[in-house]
C-alpha cells in the first residue's frame, strides 16, 4: 500500500485500451463505471478538469493482425503506429460521446492548444507515428501545465520483470524515473506493451512529472488513491 497526494486540479489520465476495449469486445459494464466514478470526482471538486487520453486496446490488435494476414509479411513501424492511432481516435469518440453534455466538443487529435477550456473534461487521441497514447498524455501536461498523469491499465502496479515472464519479478511502490528507464529501455516499438513507454518516459522525466500507475477496473482501489489515503498502485517521479 502506498500513499500520496494530488495538488492540482488538472489531471491527465491516460485510460488504456485494454480497458475500453479487451479482447472480448467493448466493456460496457466498464465504461458504465467509469462514466459514473469521473462524474462523483467532478461534483466532489467543481475546479477539477480531467483530459483524457483514450488507447486503442484490442482494436489496434485485430487491425494490425487482419493487415498482416492479408498481405502475408510484416507491416512498416508507421503503418502499425497509423493503425493504432485511428483505433485511439474511434474510443476517444466513444468516450466523448459517453461525456457529451460536460466534454469539450473538440477531440484533441492533432494536437492544437486549445486556449480557453472551460469543460471539466477534455478528450483526446492518439496523434502521428511515433507518439504512444502515453506519450500524448505527456505532451498534455506540457501543454496545458499539468503536472499529474494517472495512467490506468489492467495492472496493479509495475513490476521489477514482467510477472507473465519471470516468477520473481516483485512489484514496486515508488520508483525514480531513472531506474523505471533502465526497465522499460529507450526505444518505442508500435504496440508494445510497457507500464509507461519509454519515450514518454523520458519526456515525463524531463518535465518533472508525477504518474501513477493504477488498474482501472479496481474503482474501489481509485477512490482510495482520489481520498488521498493509501492504495494499491506505482509512483514514478
Amino acid at each position: 500500500m502506498i500513499k500520496t497526494t494530488i495538488y492540482h486540479h488538472k489531471i491527465v489520465m491516460s485510460l488504456g485500451g485494454s480497458l475500453i476495449v479487451p479482447n472480448g469486445g467493448i466493456d460496457v459494464a466498464f465504461l458504465k463505471k467509469f462514466n459514473d466514478f469521473i462524474r462523483e470526482k467532478l461534483e466532489e471538486d467543481k475546479e477539477r478538469q480531467f483530459y483524457i487520453v483514450a488507447g486503442g486496446g484490442a482494436t489496434t490488435r485485430h487491425y494490425q493482425k487482419a493487415a498482416r494476414d492479408v498481405i502475408g509479411h510484416e507491416l512498416t513501424p508507421e503503418d502499425l503506429d497509423w493503425l493504432g492511432i485511428h483505433s485511439t481516435r474511434l474510443n476517444a469518440h466513444l468516450l466523448r460521446t459517453i461525456f457529451r453534455d460536460i466534454a469539450h466538443p473538440f477531440i484533441l487529435k492533432h494536437f492544437e492548444i486549445i486556449r480557453k477550456v472551460k469543460e471539466p473534461i477534455v478528450i483526446a487521441s492518439g496523434w502521428k507515428p511515433g507518439w504512444s497514447t502515453d506519450f500524448c498524455a505527456t505532451m498534455l501536461c506540457e501543454d496545458y501545465h499539468v503536472k499529474t498523469v494517472i495512467n490506468l491499465s489492467n495492472i496493479e502496479t509495475v513490476y521489477t520483470q514482467d510477472p507473465r515472464q519471470n516468477s520473481d519479478a516483485k512489484p514496486i511502490k515508488n520508483i525514480s524515473w531513472s531506474k523505471f528507464r533502465q526497465i522499460v529501455g529507450d526505444r518505442w516499438i508500435p504496440g508494445m506493451n510497457a507500464p509507461f513507454d519509454p519515450v514518454a518516459a523520458k519526456k515525463a522525466q524531463d518535465l518533472g512529472l508525477k504518474v501513477i500507475v493504477l488498474k482501472g477496473s479496481n474503482f474501489e482501489n481509485l477512490e482510495k488513491f482520489f481520498d488521498n489515503k493509501e492504495f494499491i498502485g506505482t509512483v514514478i517521479e
